[in-house]
Order: structure tokens, then sequence, then C-alpha cells
């Protein structure tokens, strides 16, 4: 992407969100690099300011601090620009930004074919995905990821069958169609 492409998009974001699996963090920050964005990180922030990982949080503070946290960074995140906001798509659904946030940035959500992400959560869960409630909870989370997929203007790209280094190439495709259009 050239520099002239970077600047047609000013004050742009790139929102990406959407259950693929647990490169997404690692995809989020290629493709930051590779657009020349600055990458905030919403479940990532709420880990370092909490110490733990969500699941532990969750589990030792409950939900609703877990969610008064997560709203405050949200509302930080509302004001950057020019940024990639990596953010799980129940947080951005649940979010009183998400309409600021459409107006100032591109939703894209990375999706996989269910077999595929149940193949995932199997691999991810192990022994674990026998167990109906370990199974439910892991598809109960993708039924809330993926309420982000009803949410207007949202731009799928599919990551069943494509490697990493494609998906990156396709959505920096897109952004530079999008600076070119915007141009």
């Amino acid at each position: 992407m050239e520099a002239r492409d970077l600047r047609l998009h000013g004050d742009l974001n790139l929102i990406v969100t959407g259950y693929v699996e647990p490169n997404r963090p690692r995809i989020s920050r290629q493709l930051a690099q590779r657009l020349g964005l600055t990458l905030i990180d919403v479940e990532q922030e709420l880990e370092e300011r909490l110490g733990d990982t969500i699941a532990n949080l969750r589990a030792t503070y409950g939900e609703r601090h877990l969610k008064t946290v997560e709203t405050e960074i949200m509302d930080e995140v509302a004001l950057h620009r020019r940024g990639l906001i990596r953010v799980a798509g129940s947080t951005l659904v649940g979010s009183v930004h998400l309409a600021e946030l459409q107006r100032n940035g591109v939703i894209v959500c990375l999706v996989a074919s269910l077999d595929s992400i149940l193949r995932r959560i199997h691999l991810t869960l192990g022994a674990r995905y026998h167990d109906p409630v370990e199974r439910s909870r892991a598809i109960g989370e993708l039924q809330r990821e993926w309420r982000v997929r009803e949410v207007e203007d949202v731009v799928e790209f599919d990551a069943t069958y494509v490697s990493e280094a494609i998906l990156i190439e396709r959505i920096a495709e897109f952004w530079r169609e999008l600076a070119i259009r915007r141009g």
C-alpha cells in the first residue's frame, strides 16, 4: 500500500471483529503493521488493566465488573482515529458507541464455516469438548460473537480456507480500494 492510499483514509478506523480462532490477535497485529495503523486491542487492554486473563477475571470478579471496565475502555476507544481496533463482536454490539464507531470506521468481521469453527473449538477445548456444559459455553460464545453479523454495513471476510497471509492481503486490498473510492 502506498503512502498516498493511507492519507486518503484520513482519520478512519479499521475495526476488526469476529470469531475465527485464537490467531485473531496475531492477524490484527500483522494487519495493523501492514496498513500503518495503530493497534488498539480491547481484550488485551482489559487484561492488562486488571492483570489477568478474561476467563479468570470473569470467574474472579464476575461479568458486571468486567463489563464496567470494558465500558471505560470502549469510551477511550471511541476517541481513537487512524487505528485498527480489535474488539470482540459481543463487546461491539453491546457498546453504546457502535454508531459512533461506524461513523468513524469500517467494521470488518472475520468469519469461518460452522464446521471449521467447531473443529477449532474441539482442538482448543480438547477433552473438555465432550463435556456438554463446556461445549455449550463455547457455542454460546460463538453465538454472541456472531450477533455482530446482523449489524448493518459490516464487511465479512471468510477465513475458512485461506491462510493468514492471504486473509491479511485481502483485507489490505479492501482497505486500499476503500481509500481510492473515498478519494
